[in-house]
């Protein structure tokens, strides 16, 4: 196995981690902000991939081009979820945590009975757009051109995810986030920057599913994959912790194409559960959680 194969494969691999690490970051926001898990956030991504094979066949827009709309529509999904669901289970006194996770589970297979009404359990893809089947070429070094693509954009999120918190509305929900009840006092309210936090993380997940959709196969169960890797993302970095979900979607990917090359290419998030276990026994808490 020479080095140029290796340095592909791991490169490969750090690029699937940025997209890892968007769809693991809006999960990070809403768990930080208001210690709700969101078991429909797999479902989410999956709705934003068939969002974006639908305005494709309707209108012939190249995925690349619906990233503003679609992250549009998934921050209004986000808000609406809020406001009609979450908002209601955090008024729950008894079982709370419970109730938020069957609200949020059972939503989740809402949409993905919704979809396979609407479009059929068959495995869908989008043809013809810009960025499908080419290469980028470096040295010995060839790259799938989607996942170059998308690996920018990823880091482009990451970045205004990094500016947003510099921000006043940034700041109004770090402050919510370590009491909500004393930002009360000061006229800041609770549930707008709940629900506008919620929409945030929501179409971060949207931005990776157009990201997905223009090389990954579409599908109803399609989001069940990535959101498990959500979830072992946001453990491993820290709980709430944005920047511990970058680096913990970029270990993920690394270490899952690695393993790839190790043994069989079915079996390559081994590798993945392998380090969350060692990271869980040694740090509980994650990379850079405050819990």
């Amino acid at each position: 196995m020479s080095a140029a194969i290796i340095a592909q494969v791991a490169i490969g691999g750090l690029l699937m981690g940025l997209v890892y690490a968007v769809v693991a970051a809006g999960l990070s926001l809403i768990f930080g902000l208001m210690d709700v898990v969101n078991f429909a956030h797999g479902a989410l991504l999956m709705v934003a991939m068939y969002a974006t094979l639908v305005i494709h066949r309707m209108t012939g827009l190249d995925p690349l081009l619906q990233l503003p709309l679609v992250a549009v529509l998934l921050f209004g999904a986000g808000v609406g979820i809020y406001r009609v669901l979450i908002a209601r289970t955090l008024k729950t006194r008894g079982n709370a945590a419970m109730v938020q996770i069957f609200t949020t589970f059972g939503l989740s297979i809402f949409l993905v009975g919704a979809v396979q009404f609407l479009f059929g359990s068959d495995f869908q893809s989008i043809n013809g757009s810009v960025l499908g089947g080419r290469t980028v070429t470096i040295g010995a070094i060839t790259l799938a051109l989607p996942l170059v693509v998308s690996g920018g954009v990823a880091l482009l999120v990451f970045l205004a995810l990094a500016l947003l918190s510099r921000t006043e509305f940034g700041r109004a929900l770090e402050a919510t986030r370590e009491d909500f009840e004393a930002v009360a006092l000061i006229g800041i309210d609770r549930d707008q920057v709940f629900g506008i936090g919620w929409g945030i993380g929501t179409a971060s997940v949207g931005i990776a599913g157009v990201l997905l959709a223009n090389f990954y196969y579409i599908s109803p169960d399609v989001g069940t994959n990535f959101a498990l890797i959500a979830y072992v993302a946001v453990a491993l970095g820290g709980f709430g912790s944005i920047a511990g979900a970058l680096i913990a979607g970029l270990a993920i990917g690394l270490v899952e194409a690695l393993t790839a090359l190790v043994i069989d290419p079915s079996l390559k998030q081994i590798g993945i559960f392998l380090i969350y276990l060692a990271v869980l026994m040694l740090r509980p808490r994650g990379l850079f959680g405050r819990l």
